[in-house]
């Protein structure tokens, strides 16, 4: 049986920042419109701002849908899985707002991640901020066990020999908008 909180607690923020991937759901208003979930992951690029906000580092790649999705209607649910110890799931709904990379605070919002903002501020294509409004969790029992190996550095190392000329390329080529064809970065 699951539960729902009224906020983030001490001890699950220490959970949640401890997790090396979570997955992030979004949807366009249009019913026709594609609903996207994506895998985040390296750590020191979430973080627990407060009792009701979370945000994370969005890194470049080869899509935009979360951006997009964001920036047309707000919704956003992030969800963690317990991969070991305790089988459990957790999920945080929310409204999200972007600042990307360019925009005014966006420098402001990468070095608040400290140090993990500070070494990806070349690869870091915006920061996602959720007031989270519901914080729930649930049993995580078909959730298979399994071991972190190690991270993969693969991201860094393609975006460390990019120019920021050819980053700003990048961005507007690739992440200029969604699938459905929504705004994405603001170039």
């Amino acid at each position: 049986m699951g539960n729902v909180y009224d906020d983030i607690s001490p001890r699950l923020r220490g959970w949640l920042e401890q997790q090396p991937v979570f997955f992030v759901g979004t949807a366009p208003l249009s019913g026709d419109g594609l609903v996207n979930l994506s895998p985040k992951g390296t750590r020191g690029t979430f973080r627990v701002v407060d009792a009701h906000t979370i945000a994370y580092l969005d890194l470049t790649g080869s899509g935009i849908e979360t951006v997009a999705h964001v920036r047309e209607n707000g919704r956003i649910c992030v969800m963690f899985c317990a991969f070991d110890g305790k089988p459990t799931v957790v999920r945080l709904h929310g409204r999200g707002s972007v600042v990307g990379v360019g925009e005014p605070g966006f420098d402001e919002a990468v070095a608040a991640f400290g140090e993990a903002g500070t070494s990806r501020t070349h690869s870091a294509r915006s920061v996602i901020t959720v007031d989270v409004d519901r914080v729930s969790d649930s049993c995580g029992f078909a959730v298979p066990r399994m071991d972190l190996v190690e991270e993969r550095d693969v991201l860094d190392r393609a975006l460390a020999t990019k120019s920021p000329e050819q980053m700003v390329e990048y961005h507007r080529t690739r992440n200029g908008e969604s699938l459905d064809g929504l705004p994405g970065l603001r170039m």
